[in-house]
């Protein structure tokens, strides 16, 4: 296929209006929240600790994530077009993927650090030292760009019998019912596969969980447990939404049939956590509301 034709969000030309407005909006905001996260972390030295780090390094990924698809998509509503050139459709597979798949590495990762933060607190700064902070985030920029190799190879190594995509960006489950090859079958593997590691991860996630929130139990101080949780929750909260979303759209059935669900799941694992992040992260952070306003104030941010 030289072309792929993408979903539209209506037929109608005042949503699309709607449409655009609401996406152009999400994008800004996600954009200016996460560069304004990354700036601080980079350039503030008391924010030079691992949990910013990893926070600084999940800053990038939503950035790269959002972009892999909206403006794209605000380009397509401003032009009343659907097309979107067969390189254009690798390029989003491979990049979304990409982001993605190192983005829940990230989380998986500050799980880890919030519960050796909680659980252990004496030897937190021998166990998540610069190097091996270093040394993780390394691991899971690598396999997500060793996992998007894979997973985009055999996606487009896949013959299509139509360029209909029912979804308003090149998604893997849409592309395989393309498919007029028992080659998607591979593919299909492939989901499975990235399946099961994801809930696999989110499982580890909940088990590391369920120790934060037994020390947390043992904390005597109110405070000092409202503080763990309100560091804990939020991570939680994001980790259960992306997971869930993600799971409906890559465990669905592979029927011909578009479902209803297809886009509104589709929003929800790809635009809410990124526009999410900065403000559950970072505004309810009082060390990085601080250093915010101390720019602010130095004239450093307008």
């Amino acid at each position: 296929m030289s072309i792929f034709l993408l979903l539209e969000f209506s037929d109608a030309q005042e949503l699309h209006i709607f449409y655009f407005c609401v996406f152009l909006a999400i994008y800004l905001i996600t954009i200016l929240g996460n560069i304004l996260i990354v700036v601080l972390v980079a350039f503030e030295h008391h924010l030079h600790t691992p949990m910013y780090f990893f926070l600084m390094n999940l800053a990038m990924l939503d950035i790269g994530t959002i972009s892999v698809m909206v403006p794209k998509s605000l380009g397509m509503s401003f032009m009343n077009s659907r097309s979107i050139s067969s390189s254009g459709c690798v390029a989003q597979v491979f990049f979304y993927l990409f982001f993605a798949a190192t983005n829940f590495s990230v989380l998986t990762i500050m799980a880890q650090d919030c519960h050796v933060a909680i659980c252990n607190p004496l030897q937190y700064e021998r166990i998540m030292h610069k190097g091996a902070c270093l040394q993780m985030i390394a691991i899971a920029w690598f396999t997500g760009l060793l996992y998007v190799i894979l997973h985009t190879g055999s996606t487009f190594a896949i013959s299509f019998c139509s360029n209909i995509v029912h979804q308003f960006f090149c998604e893997v489950p849409q592309l395989i019912k393309l498919s007029c090859s028992d080659v998607y079958l591979i593919e299909v593997g492939l989901i499975v596969l990235s399946c099961s590691i994801g809930l696999g991860c989110f499982i580890f996630i909940i088990a590391t969980y369920v120790q934060i929130f037994a020390a947390v139990l043992r904390i005597r101080s109110v405070p000092g447990q409202k503080k763990a949780l309100s560091t804990c929750l939020p991570h939680l909260i994001i980790v259960s939404v992306f997971v869930f979303s993600s799971v409906f759209a890559y465990a669905s059935p592979l029927t011909d049939a578009s479902s209803d669900l297809n886009i509104p799941f589709a929003v929800i694992y790809t635009l809410i956590p990124p526009i999410l992040n900065p403000f559950i992260y970072s505004m309810r952070n009082k060390e990085i509301k601080s250093a915010l306003w101390e720019k602010i104030r130095s004239g450093a941010l307008p």
